[in-house]
């Protein structure tokens, strides 16, 4: 069965591009960080020693710039796998080029799969829910799924592939299946889309990627309970580098406060107070 994505254009014509895009950065000792447009793509491995892994795959159109930002850090060799966090469109729009490119074995959370087979489609995105400009034109954003039955496998249980010193963590709330990496030795955690570091539906802070410790973006996040239960347990991993699916890596003290902020807070200010899926 051939790899399938019927992503249509209207989304394309919006000015999500970011002062960080197509910038490569290095935020643990063999963690980089690739702003893809407007979302987060991270690779793991040390550059001198050329293993590595691929999290998320960026926006549609973007496989050879992630390409040659991959290839910028570890030569012409290919990654080990793909491991996704959730399969939003923003977090997959190029994975199909990056396994016909790379012929890699793609992972992620079970409760993800349906989204990547072809079988379900995500909630619509939420235009009626409260926030900025670009949550109100969310409905252009798409939600269909894409085929890669034959390329994508259920994350293992207890280990990340490839990754011994990761573990992963069930992050439900924005998507069913989200998870979240964290490495116990330095406390380097991946969030995905558990949380953010820019007010994702603000259209300036997220062009200029104002950073600021905020919620999960507020137009695609279908469960508001679970994804505070989720940043909850987060916290509890005491993380001293957190980076995110959309926004700047945060550490030290600022990560500390802003999560301290974020859950305290978390009803009051960062839930939204209306919209389809706010009860």
């Amino acid at each position: 069965m051939k790899n399938k994505m019927s992503y249509g254009d209207d989304y394309k014509t919006l000015p999500l591009t970011t002062i960080g895009n197509g910038v490569t950065i290095q935020v643990c000792e063999d963690v980089f960080q690739y702003t893809n447009a407007f979302v987060n793509v991270f690779f793991i491995g040390h550059s001198n020693v050329g293993d590595y892994v691929v999290v998320d795959a960026g926006v549609p159109g973007g496989a050879k710039d992630i390409i040659e930002a991959a290839q910028s850090i570890y030569g012409t060799k290919k990654p080990k796998a793909i491991l996704l966090t959730h399969g939003h469109f923003d977090h997959v729009g190029s994975i199909i080029e990056l396994i016909d490119y790379w012929q890699v074995q793609v992972y992620a959370h079970p409760l993800e799969l349906p989204y990547l087979t072809g079988k379900e489609r995500y909630p619509e995105p939420d235009p009626s829910v409260e926030g900025g400009l670009l949550a109100k034109i969310s409905s252009l954003f798409p939600n269909e799924p894409i085929q890669i039955i034959e390329h994508v496998s259920a994350l293992p249980e207890g280990e990340v592939p490839f990754l011994e010193s990761f573990q992963w963590i069930h992050t439900p709330g924005h998507t069913p299946g989200h998870v979240s990496f964290f490495r116990e030795h330095d406390r380097c955690l991946l969030v995905g889309d558990a949380f953010t570091t820019v007010r994702q539906d603000q259209l300036y802070e997220t062009i200029v990627q104002k950073q600021e410790v905020n919620g999960p973006p507020r137009y695609f996040t279908t469960d508001w309970n679970e994804a505070e239960k989720s940043i909850v347990n987060l916290q509890k991993l005491e993380p001293l580098v957190a980076v995110t699916g959309h926004g700047v890596p945060v550490s030290g003290e600022e990560l500390t406060s802003g999560l301290t902020a974020l859950i305290a807070n978390f009803k009051e200010v960062y839930k939204p107070d209306y919209g389809r899926y706010v009860e």
